[in-house]
């Protein structure tokens, strides 16, 4: 076992950061110890432990490991995962005077979070597409546990080869649709084969992963997004056709019907190069209700 103290640049919300988090089930989180466990595959599987001992303003963190020859590259990954390498306070700043000002005080310090893995983010989105939140959790939750593999309580999605076995009558029997089902599969199929090669993702072009993934069976604009902002971190991402997002900036806005991509287009343009911290906190107005 290994331990590592770090100190973050505040601004930083990190029980904001866990109560998003407790939304999929999957994560092993407790609130009140300001902690988190996620998985992480290197040398070997181990679970990480992220623990907020800070404050917001002045944050500090506690990540803890199994296994000490993956020590420094965990850290380099969680502090990519966490936003912790840069400050939110130049976002902050970019939108004091924005459209957006409001939302941006009362979540401040609000960080962009990843997904533990691009895959496990590709894989989630695809499973949570045309479904409300809840059940799309609950999905989720079904398919991780029945395939994927538990390792000091975490949760580890399923290989590509599992998922590439398994059939769709086995994911019709956990309530997937027949497409739904497919289309997950089908993602396994395609890394095995080498026709998908996610690490290579990191060093291409917001638009050359996009360009990629809508390849794939089932994957769409949304979904691309999605992987764009909580499977690699992107910055300037905005889904205009995401239904929250829309509904958001109708509330924002005091509009009586959802805006058009026009508008949102013009609107968007001056709150360039963080569009996705834009897209977070617009959830965050709608999921907090503030």
């Amino acid at each position: 076992m290994w331990k590592e103290q770090i100190s973050v640049d505040g601004p930083y919300a990190f029980d904001r950061v866990l109560q998003r988090m407790s939304i999929d089930p999957l994560n092993h989180i407790d609130e009140g110890k300001q902690m988190v466990k996620l998985p992480y595959t290197g040398a070997k599987k181990q679970a990480v432990t992220i623990t907020g001992i800070g404050t917001t303003q002045d944050p500090v963190f506690i990540v803890e490991g199994t296994y000490e020859e993956d020590r420094k590259e965990i850290i380099r990954h969680v502090k990519d995962l966490f936003h912790w390498n840069h400050s939110l306070n130049e976002v902050d700043l970019h939108f004091s005077s924005s459209t957006l000002s409001n939302i941006f005080d009362v979540h401040k310090g609000t960080p962009l979070v990843r997904e533990p893995s691009v895959y496990s983010c590709l894989l989630k989105s695809i499973i949570h597409q045309q479904l409300n939140m809840a059940f799309a959790a609950v999905l989720t939750e079904r398919f991780v546990t029945t395939y994927g593999e538990n390792i000091e309580d975490v949760w580890f999605y399923p290989e590509p080869q599992t998922v590439a076995e398994i059939t769709v009558e086995e994911l019709r029997a956990l309530q997937f649709s027949q497409r739904k089902a497919e289309y997950v599969i089908g993602v396994g199929k395609k890394i095995l084969s080498g026709e998908l090669e996610l690490d290579r993702f990191p060093e291409m072009s917001d638009e050359e992963i996009i360009e990629e993934l809508v390849k794939l069976r089932g994957v769409g604009p949304w979904t691309a997004q999605n992987v764009l902002l909580f499977g690699l971190g992107r910055m300037d991402i905005f889904p205009f056709a995401d239904i929250g997002i829309q509904n958001a900036l109708k509330k924002q806005f005091n509009m009586e019907r959802k805006p058009t991509i026009l508008e949102m287009e013009e609107w968007t343009e001056s709150w360039r190069p963080y569009l996705s911290y834009a897209s977070l906190y617009l959830w965050r107005s709608i999921e907090t209700g503030k």
